[in-house]
């Protein structure tokens, strides 16, 4: 009779397994269980070393100051800044907010004689955006120009002004319950920067009116900009910023499959705003078939050289698109009919190994060529290569069912990266069978580096072709022509693809 665990060993059991959920790569063995000492030192290390390791995202965006200006500018026009200048309250301001003392005096003796006063006409200026002193945040400079007029019964022209200024705010990465987000904060216009001169000289008396006018607007203009324009620009921001995640999120179309990619986190680098991400591929039913998510593989960014944008994605997110074009196959060639040359050395091979087998082979031998899993893309040293695993059958004639003999072939071919448009485009070259092996023979054994070199022929002429028309639709980037461009290049680090702006 086999005795009950007592209530001690129970528990014990149960703090133990309640500790391998919580530690789950720690295993107990049913020789020795470990002490709650072991648990917590192995648990504590194995913590450690995962926060101490560097975690790369699935690609990085990076957009460079013109990128951001450009579509910032662009989001300030949609939002009619140029119109919430013109229509700046200048005299309604004065009136309703009087000023005390001298200069409340000054205001009174001004609306006296001013019929209207008003903006003409406004300009939002060439935005620019530059890095803060720590680099952890950008500084958005708004140059602002407008002329105000007003009119006054002492002289029938009316009285214009120019006026300059800026309004600056800052583009900063903050926490919420939600996560870190980009958002655009500390908008303020200042006096500092506000040059107010006349256009045009008058008499003395116009000239002092308007030098009183123009002392009053020192004070009151900033303010005014500052509530009537940075909600403007705030909203103007949030509309860009959206715009970004929206042209990240657009599906990359491989084949019936897809990869799809989302914001991680964003981040802002020296003058770049960063944006990580994930991503995930689907296939053709939209269900997920690999999540790729921030990871120990590393991730060799480029050193930033004055490109717009950049697009650099991780080797295995590359690897899983390149699989997507390149499913596992299943071939059939008639050696004789599509490459009666190979088949003839092919035949002279099998003669080194047995003339009778060799005899067998009618004209209707077949080759069928089998690729057991998708391609793997290995990156090094900015050359691409991919490595295959590929069964190789060989029957004597079409009518036969059982092969003469299968090879098992570790083969690989160098991949080239290349663009056309704004698609990234893939090409292997001859295929090199690196390790052959006999897995099946129904003709003996013999030595398969015999069929080695002969075998790599058939498989560039036969196979090659096939895997290069599949790949030949290439890879699209939607985001390219989003951001303004028409065309893309590509480049290669140890382990990313690199994707910037092509120029005619």
């Amino acid at each position: 009779m086999t005795p009950r665990p007592t209530a001690q060993l129970r528990r014990r059991v149960g703090r133990g397994l309640q500790r391998v959920q919580a530690c789950p790569l720690l295993l107990l063995t049913p020789k020795k269980m470990a002490s709650p000492q072991t648990f917590t030192l192995l648990c504590g290390l194995l913590a450690a070393t995962l926060a101490g390791a560097t975690l790369s995202p699935a690609a990085v965006l990076s957009l460079s100051p013109e990128v951001i200006e450009e579509k910032l500018t662009q989001k300030l026009e949609d939002h009619d800044a140029v119109d919430i200048l013109r229509r700046l309250p200048l005299l309604r301001t004065m009136q309703t907010k009087p000023a005390r003392g001298i200069l409340g005096s000054v205001v009174n003796f001004i609306l006296k004689y001013i019929i209207w006063l008003k903006v003409t006409s406004a300009y939002v200026l060439q935005l620019q955006i530059q890095p803060s002193a720590d680099s952890q945040e950008l500084v958005v400079k708004v140059p602002l120009d407008m002329v105000a007029g007003f009119n006054t019964p002492l002289v029938k022209s009316i009285v214009e002004m120019h006026m300059e200024t800026d309004t600056q705010a800052i583009i900063q990465v903050q926490t919420s319950e939600r996560g870190p987000s980009l958002v655009l904060s500390n908008c303020s216009n200042s006096q500092a920067g506000l040059r107010i001169s006349l256009l045009r000289r008058f008499s003395f008396l116009v000239n002092s009116l308007a030098d009183k006018v123009m002392s009053v607007l020192v004070p009151t203009l900033p303010t005014l900009v500052r509530s009537q324009l940075c909600p403007v620009i705030k909203a103007a921001f949030e509309d860009m910023r959206e715009d970004l995640l929206r042209l990240v999120r657009v599906p990359l179309y491989l084949g019936s499959d897809h990869l799809e990619f989302d914001l991680l986190s964003p981040a802002i680098k020296d003058n770049a705003i960063q944006l990580n991400l994930w991503a995930k591929s689907l296939d053709s039913q939209g269900e997920v078939t690999k999540w790729f998510n921030e990871s120990a593989v590393p991730l060799t960014m480029p050193t930033p050289d004055g490109e717009p944008f950049s697009l650099t994605v991780r080797q295995d997110v590359v690897k899983a698109a390149v699989a997507a074009l390149d499913p596992p196959e299943a071939l059939m060639v008639l050696l004789d009919y599509v490459l009666p040359e190979l088949a003839r050395r092919l035949k002279s091979s099998i003669k080194v190994i047995s003339e009778q087998v060799a005899d067998q082979l009618g004209p209707t031998q077949i080759v069928r060529i089998m690729t057991l899993e998708t391609p793997e893309l290995l990156l090094d040293q900015g050359m691409a290569k991919v490595a295959q695993l590929i069964v190789l059958e060989m029957f004597a004639t079409s009518e036969v069912h059982r092969p003469f003999f299968t090879l098992g072939i570790e083969a690989s071919s160098e991949a080239q990266f290349y663009t056309k448009g704004d698609r990234l485009m893939l090409n292997l070259n001859k295929i090199s069978a690196n390790r052959i092996h006999l897995m099946n023979s129904g003709i003996g054994l013999f030595n398969p580096e015999l069929l080695k070199d002969i075998t790599a022929e058939i498989l560039t002429s036969a196979l090659l072709p096939n895997e290069n028309g599949k790949l030949r639709s290439g890879i699209p980037v939607p985001m390219v022509k989003a951001l303004g461009f028409e065309a893309v290049s590509c480049s290669l680090t140890n382990d990313a693809l690199v994707v910037t702006p092509a120029y005619s």
